[in-house]
């Protein structure tokens, strides 16, 4: 994985996904890029080749909020996109090597409400690890288990899909959070960690890492098919956990009166 240079990696991975007929220019079939060129992006923001050539060198880091704000209209950024290439671009002050923190401990209080909440739910931090979970929300997925990770599990079991029936989407919606999540913090050792064992395990994630999708927040719902129940359409509610730095508190619930509340029923019966 490229650290160091988080905007130059950025604009050239968005470059690719830009097709000339998007912006108006001609396409043509002797074009030797996936998406456009360099000076076509340079002459689409008013800026000069040479000094976009630099950004995407990495050669300089650090342009104005102007420039940023002009490239991103050049490359049809959203806004969560426009906002994370501003965020790659500030100076940031020289941090010393860093090292591994413990994992942030659980609340004794949100354990305790994990026990009595009758509907799937559980605690994890930014990097996706499961830190808490209760007994149905481990009976609705197995991977959603104390001490496991959801983006590993997610990319590298194999019965992920079969739980999973928008396993497509919902991988891609993932990677584009923990890009949200992760922001220009490249050098933390457990993301790297994290992304160079999927980097390695998975074709998929590398697709999707390679694309630098940004997206704050997942879908608010989900699907799962369970072995013993069958298929469930449950939202999904996420919570920060007062006094934490990053913990989350993620809650499945179905629609009262709809079969999915009927087989969460169901499935609660069984798992205790």
């Amino acid at each position: 994985m490229e650290t160091g240079k988080p905007l130059a990696e950025f604009l050239r991975a968005r470059r690719d996904l830009v097709q000339p007929e998007d912006v108006g220019l001609p396409g043509g079939t002797r074009r030797r890029v996936p998406g456009l060129r360099r000076e076509e992006v340079a002459l689409l923001a008013g800026i000069s080749n040479e000094y976009y050539l630099r950004l995407e060198q990495g050669r300089d880091q650090h342009p104005s909020e102007q420039v940023v704000d002009a490239i991103a209209s050049a490359l049809q950024l959203d806004d969560e996109s426009r906002t994370h290439a501003l965020e790659l671009s500030r100076v940031r002050p020289t941090v010393k090597k860093r090292v591994v923190k413990k994992a942030e401990p659980v609340p004794d209080g949100v354990r305790m409400l994990l026990a009595t909440i009758n509907t799937p739910a559980f605690v994890m931090n930014k990097y996706r690890d499961i830190l808490a979970a209760n007994p149905l929300a481990t009976a609705l997925d197995p991977a959603l288990v104390e001490g496991g990770n959801r983006l590993i599990s997610l990319f590298t079991d194999p019965e992920a899909r079969s739980y999973h029936p928008d396993w497509d989407d919902n991988t891609a919606s993932v990677v584009a959070q923990l890009r949200a999540d992760i922001g220009a913090d490249e050098d933390d050792p457990r993301f790297q960690t994290i992304v160079g064992e999927l980097s390695l395990k998975s074709d998929r994630f590398r697709r999707l890492w390679a694309r630098h999708d940004i997206r704050g927040t997942g879908s608010p719902t989900g699907v799962i098919n369970n072995p013993l129940v069958g298929e469930l359409s449950l939202r999904r509610e996420k919570f920060a956990i007062l006094g934490t730095t990053s913990l989350v508190l993620v809650i499945y619930h179905a629609e009262q009166g709809t079969p999915s509340a009927d087989a969460l029923t169901l499935l609660s019966t069984l798992a205790s």
